[in-house]
């Protein structure tokens, strides 16, 4: 019966962890942003977060400065653990408190960890009571075709979100190739008429026009080669899916280890249309 309550915890609070962030993005910027790493109404961190939390702090819920010390090294933990692997997995930093004092990683940051640390306490001694009560008044068999139900359609979400990050992944490196591409094409172009002019200086007239012709076809064929780079690079850069448009929301300090630039780009072609 406990993994039974510990599966129906993780929905729950991972249903009013997404409404806790919709909120919280509504008061802040005056609209509503879907908040959550996946498309489906649930934020999987506060479900992982507080399940774990009511798994190991409960027993000490009696002794207040106890339960705010080891909830706020719980889930600082628990933090920056999943930045981590999120980081390492999707090459993104999802969120990033770096300009906070007292951060790790940019994962995790002191102010933060000592709010978490009072929201636990106020989860553990005052709605998870309530909560439990709740809970504990759907049938056994209901609850676990709710979780059955619920599990699959968690399943898909993930699937479709990871897929989706991992062929924005792939855009994003096709992006970066094309700009190497144009930055090299640049140098070579810029090299080529160096070289054309000083050769050009030293050598009679009639060579000189010959020269001067050959270079300015070269010119007219790199210049074309560059356009046709340029014209895959904006057409990599128009195609954003919804699901990426969403995540660029949702996460405003989405970071990119390998494609920075090209991802600030994206981000602002997008809050610049939306």
């Amino acid at each position: 019966m406990q993994i039974y309550y510990l599966i129906l915890y993780f929905f729950t609070y991972g249903l009013l962890g997404w409404c806790t962030e919709v909120a919280y993005a509504a008061v802040k910027e005056g609209k509503f942003v879907n908040r959550g790493f996946l498309n489906g109404p649930i934020c999987p961190i506060y479900g992982v977060g507080v399940s774990t939390v009511l798994l190991f702090l409960t027993p000490l819920s009696d002794n207040l400065p106890v339960l705010y010390i080891a909830s706020t090294v719980l889930v600082t933990v628990l933090e920056g653990l999943t930045g981590y692997f999120m980081d390492r997995i999707f090459h993104h930093k999802w969120w990033d408190y770096s300009k906070q004092p007292l951060n790790i990683g940019g994962y995790v940051c002191l102010i933060f960890s000592l709010v978490w640390g009072v929201a636990c306490v106020a989860i553990v001694r005052v709605i998870h009571p309530v909560i439990y009560k709740m809970l504990s008044v759907i049938p056994f068999m209901l609850g676990i075709i709710v979780i059955t139900v619920l599990t699959g359609i968690l399943s898909a979400d993930l699937y479709v979100t990871a897929s989706g990050i991992l062929k924005f992944n792939r855009q994003l490196d096709a992006m970066e190739k094309i700009a190497g591409e144009l930055r090299e094409l640049s140098d070579k172009l810029g090299e080529s008429i160096y070289e054309n002019v000083m050769e050009t200086m030293e050598i009679k007239e009639e060579g000189r026009k010959r020269l001067e012709e050959k270079t300015e076809e070269s010119k007219e064929r790199l210049e074309e080669y560059r356009e046709e780079l340029k014209r895959r690079y904006e057409e990599l850069a128009g195609q954003r899916s919804r699901m990426v448009r969403r995540l660029v929301h949702a996460f405003p300090k989405m970071e990119s280890r390998q494609h920075r630039v090209i991802l600030e780009e994206l981000k602002m072609k997008i809050r610049d249309r939306f």
